[in-house]
């Protein structure tokens, strides 16, 4: 009878815990702040608070555990009161309110780190208007993307690189002219007899060197023109032309993985936010199992054990939210770094982790995917580069006709000077360079073409791969949400028996732990569909 007056005493204290105030006067509880989908940062991150020593239920006796021969003992009084609110959703919780009167609480608006002082020294990265106060939606995010990634815009200035060189290699068949003038002072030494003439005895004459000094000077005009090279030309343009298309996928295949990659830490940060409020509403369900635990322990029909054990639950629970705002605080990162806007702006963005089917027409992926990948039509560019470049190495061996023409003036008295004509230059012997030449473009245009064969194969593999896991994922949702009501229901019934002293702590504390592991689940499988969405669209070819 005693027992049975205990635990009614104890759960209508706990029950009037929310109801009447410490001291007679009205108790307000905290605001509510709904979780946006991006965690705003605010500095000065109070620490979490120390583990409260809870005081007895309001209007309830506070013994100690019953002692044969020893009257109990009252319990302090005069500790602050606590708010208490439960979760209302499992299935898309948000944050709660426990806490501690003039302590702050422990949400997550107040948890996020202060950025480090951005780097001097370095030109300022673009901040768009879209991040500042601002909700970003997936759309924003890629925009913003698209328009500032480093990585894309350094493809572009090699796409532009390799535009020229297709002037490069087209510049031979085109008309040559240059201009040459040369000036020089000249000093010749000439032997002459002396002294000249025929009348004097051979014996009187001797040879004299005399020095002899002028300046010469020539100024010339050549025009070039090639008119045959069986090819070798025109070869070297066309290979030009496929390096450049390849070079033109390439910016596409980095647009492509940037959109990929951005959201998947788009998703990533939504999940972080929606494992913030999973870990905060088990952090109010430890509060609540404390309490109640603290207050059976007080009439005697709990262990001590039982309150050291909702301890730890409330203890684990806060290490679970300081995890969950890191990983939102380095997610904002990743995307922010995405983006290519500075590391520390406080990107919030819209949680978007909500079920809608997407459909695919199974019979026309791998159609789709094969004429839309810039991965299939790059490595078909470079086979193409390396079939001009053997057709270019075999038209190697042949001549070159040019016409040429000079035209002129020699000596300071500018004397007219022409000269114009055909040539035929072929190299008959280089000592096999050609032929090596010739070799190694054969064998590059084989490596070639098997890269084309494998790269059929992988795309392949990854559209059947990504199709399975969008399938998989898609199921697992209705398996999760299945867990989540089971999970919920357990945790109702545990904590039920527990409030009536039928069950102990091990009980309810398994139960909530697997209610706070369905919940996670639940948010981890939205993510993981959306993510699997987002690499098989990346798979197919689409942004």
């Amino acid at each position: 009878m005693k027992a049975a007056a205990g635990r009614t005493l104890a759960v209508l204290g706990i029950a009037a815990i929310a109801v009447v105030p410490t001291g007679g006067e009205a108790q307000t509880p905290p605001p509510q702040t709904p979780l946006p989908g991006g965690t705003p940062p605010i500095s000065g991150t109070p620490p979490l608070p120390a583990r409260p020593e809870l005081p007895p239920a309001p209007g309830a006796p506070s013994v100690s555990p019953a002692v044969p021969g020893q009257a109990p003992s009252q319990a302090p009084s005069g500790a602050p009161s606590m708010t208490l609110t439960a979760p209302p959703n499992p299935d898309a919780p948000v944050p709660g309110t426990g806490t501690l009167t003039g302590q702050p609480a422990t949400t997550l608006q107040q948890l996020p780190r202060e950025y480090l002082t951005a780097p001097s020294g370095i030109r300022a990265f673009p901040t768009p208007e879209e991040t500042k106060g601002k909700v970003l939606t997936m759309e924003d995010s890629i925009k913003i993307a698209l328009d500032n990634q480093p990585l894309i815009l350094a493809r572009i200035g090699d796409y532009q690189a390799q535009l020229q060189n297709i002037a490069i290699a087209l510049s031979p068949q085109l008309p040559q002219l240059s201009g040459q003038w040369n000036g020089f002072w000249n000093q010749v030494p000439t032997s002459v007899q002396s002294p000249a003439g025929q009348a004097a005895p051979l014996s009187m004459t001797r040879n004299v060197t005399v020095q002899s000094r002028f300046l010469s000077t020539t100024a010339t005009v050549t025009a070039q023109q090639l008119l045959w090279d069986f090819g070798k030309t025109l070869a070297a343009t066309d290979a030009a032309r496929a390096g450049a298309k390849s070079s033109a996928e390439n910016v596409e295949i980095q647009k492509q993985e940037t959109v990929r990659l951005v959201k998947e830490a788009y998703y990533s940060l939504a999940l972080s936010n929606r494992l913030v409020q999973v870990s905060q509403a088990q952090l109010d369900r430890a509060l609540v199992n404390l309490r109640s635990a603290k207050g059976f322990f007080d009439v005697g029909t709990q262990p001590k054990s039982a309150v050291t054990r909702a301890e730890v639950d409330v203890a684990t629970a806060q290490l679970s939210i300081i995890q969950a705002v890191n990983q939102v605080n380095i997610f904002r990162l990743t995307i922010n770094q995405l983006m290519g806007i500075p590391i520390n702006t406080p990107t919030e963005i819209q949680d978007n982790l909500a079920y809608e089917h997407v459909d695919f027409d199974a019979k026309s992926l791998l159609n789709e995917s094969f004429a839309r990948r810039p991965e299939y039509r790059q490595i078909k560019a470079q086979y193409d580069q390396a079939d001009f470049t053997v057709k270019q190495q075999f038209r190697n061996f042949f001549p070159n006709v040019v016409a040429q023409g000079t035209y002129g003036s020699a000596r300071a008295d500018m004397n007219e000077a022409y000269s114009y004509g055909l040539q035929l230059n072929w190299t008959i012997f280089d000592g096999g360079n050609k032929i090596a030449l010739y070799k190694q473009a054969q064998a590059n245009r084989d490596a070639a073409q098997a890269r084309v064969r494998d790269t059929e194969l992988t795309i392949w593999q990854q559209v059947e791969r990504a199709y399975v896991t969008v399938q998989q994922a898609e199921e697992a949702i209705g398996a999760a949400e299945k867990g989540v009501e089971s999970a919920d229901e357990n945790f109702r019934l545990s904590q039920g028996r527990f409030d009536a002293g039928v069950a102990n702590i091990i009980e309810l504390t398994d139960a909530q732990l697997a209610l706070t592991n369905a919940q996670a689940t639940v948010a981890q499988a939205l993510a993981a569909y959306r993510i699997a969405i987002a690499q098989l669209e990346r798979f197919l070819g689409r942004r």
